[in-house]
């Protein structure tokens, strides 16, 4: 078991983020009623309803927002992985001596565009993996540039966003000048 942070490790003053503060604090408090110095689970099921959406009215990244974006990773990630077991599938299917060189000429290039967007699927799939440990962690929806919160609508629209819009443009703009040198 872990040692867990205690109220005299004050983690306002420690850099976290009001989710990893309160969860702190909630085991601090717990394991000091219990006089026990470990770390405390208490995962229980969020009750989520189908038709629910994160509003700007609720606080932000409470339990029902994390097991919203939790949810909505694990269906993407579900889902890429889906394809790319069709892919694997179609190509090994597609496997066939073809005699035409223009037919055999086409195929390759179908299946080399296929294999470069499962490549990229892949490393959208190391993202998800990352963005549901930000949640487990108590760092998802905060900007890893400023610490500000992002957007509900941007995290709704792409959950693995790691910075605010702004932080990001910033970054592409700051990107795109030394590409350019």
């Amino acid at each position: 078991p872990e040692n867990v942070a205690t109220a005299s490790d004050n983690p306002s003053t420690m850099g976290y983020t009001p989710a990893q503060q309160e969860r702190a604090m909630t085991e601090a408090h717990l394991s000091e009623r219990s006089g026990v110095k470990e770390r405390v689970s208490m995962k229980a099921e969020v009750f989520l309803p189908d038709d629910y959406r994160p509003a700007e009215d609720e606080p932000f990244m409470n339990d029902r927002q994390l097991e919203y974006f939790r949810r909505k990773l694990l269906v993407w990630k579900q889902e890429l992985l889906d394809q790319s077991a069709e892919t694997i599938d179609s190509l090994q299917d597609s496997a066939r001596n073809v005699p035409d060189i223009a037919d055999r000429a086409s195929e390759e290039t179908d299946r080399a565009l296929e294999l470069r967007t499962r490549d990229r699927q892949r490393k959208l799939v190391a993202k998800i993996d990352a963005a549901i440990r930000r949640i487990e962690n108590g760092e998802f929806g905060y900007c890893e540039v400023s610490g500000e919160p992002i957007s509900l609508k941007r995290l709704d629209a792409r959950p693995i966003a790691t910075m605010t819009l702004e932080a990001q443009e910033k970054h592409e703009r700051r990107e795109k000048v030394h590409r350019d040198d």
